[in-house]
């Protein structure tokens, strides 16, 4: 008895000792990498006062939980909290994983049970909406069309004193669950369904007691509306190191320090595609509130020189958290490109090419 405690104690010591968890700071891996032809794209050579091509605030690359590769353009540093934009969905379906793992929601309940206001929409469950496939009529147009927005509404003018009440009294387009349509209402109505699985008084810190503090994220900066609704489809802030912990839980499948943090079946969720949805060349296709590198039917794989299990948190203007499992990476690149010059799988195939390099 006392020879298989002791094998036990061994086995569990050499499984920590093999993964490094960033607490409470990132460590280095002393390995050299030529970054020059990653950088050449990300960093790009511009004047102060062009606004169009690719511009790169932030650039993280982590291996196994050791960063390999740190660099950022002025005024943003690694203590900056940088906006996510819609990095925030993901980050928030990251946060109700937790929830769900607490037994507080499932993926098939109607959203209304959670948030009285959709009841007039009674078909609508947790699923459709974390595939943003509510079935609600909605414009996700930005800059570019701005008078027709439902998101600019939302955000800017006759939405923002509650946006997920101006959501859900938007009428239906669509079936619940059978239409793809990209919403950052649907994201806004998630985070107004977290408050109803909470008990009063809990809804202010959820965030940090459920998800931030035990991964010692501690810049995290999260503004509500005016109703205290999280603004999950948008302003999220976080340093390029903090998001990054996000996706080292994600790598390694919701597991932190050992404790399996979120569920492994939610993990899957995230990271398995939305069959409704309709394939665009080098879009990424929807899992559970993640884009996902998988072709859709008679489609190629958005991002052909990134693996297909990779996965990323994207948001406007060139926000990008990628997750590639099976290499262990994890990838932050914080970003404030105004033409949409920037493209995901160039930056991935240059830095997969540098860590292909290694040893040779």
């Amino acid at each position: 008895m006392l020879k298989s405690l002791l094998l036990l104690f061994c086995m569990t010591m050499t499984t920590a000792q093999a993964e490094d968890w960033p607490d409470p700071d990132w460590h280095n891996d002393p390995a050299a990498f030529d970054w020059q032809a990653v950088d050449a794209y990300a960093f790009p050579a511009s004047t102060p006062a062009d606004r169009n091509g690719i511009r790169t605030d932030a650039l993280l690359i982590i291996r196994d939980g050791r960063i390999l590769h740190e660099r950022y353009t002025a005024p943003t540093t690694a203590a900056t909290a940088h906006l996510t934009w819609s990095i925030s969905k993901s980050v928030l379906a990251t946060l109700l994983g937790v929830a769900q793992g607490q037994g507080r929601f499932q993926l098939q309940d109607p959203v209304s049970r959670l948030y009285p206001p959709m009841r007039a929409h009674p078909g609508v469950r947790m699923a459709d909406l974390l595939h943003w496939a509510s079935g609600l009529d909605w414009q996700e147009d930005y800059e570019y069309a701005p008078l027709k927005s439902s998101v600019v509404a939302m955000l800017y003018t006759r939405g923002r004193a509650d946006m997920a009440a101006y959501t859900a009294a938007r009428g239906m387009a669509a079936s619940p669950g059978q239409r793809f349509l990209y919403s950052s209402g649907d994201s806004n109505l998630l985070a107004a369904a977290l408050r109803g699985m909470l008990a009063p008084g809990q809804y202010d810190d959820y965030p940090w007691q459920a998800l931030f503090s035990p991964l010692g994220i501690e810049r995290a900066v999260w503004e509500r509306d005016r109703a205290g609704t999280y603004v999950a489809s948008s302003y999220l802030y976080l340093t390029a190191r903090d998001l990054a912990r996000i996706g080292l839980l994600m790598q390694r499948d919701g597991r932190w320090q050992g404790q399996q943090l979120l569920p492994q079946a939610w993990v899957a969720f995230n990271r398995t595609a939305f069959t409704q949805a309709e394939s665009l060349p080098g879009e990424a296709n929807p899992g559970g509130h993640w884009w996902l590198n998988q072709p859709l039917a008679g489609a190629e794989r958005p991002w052909p020189n990134a693996p297909a299990d990779t996965f990323a948190a994207l948001g406007h203007w060139g926000q990008a958290l990628y997750v590639l499992p099976a290499q262990k990476l994890v990838i932050v690149r914080y970003g404030d490109d105004r033409d949409g010059s920037y493209r995901h799988d160039e930056l991935l195939k240059r830095v997969l090419a540098a860590l292909a390099k290694e040893g040779s």
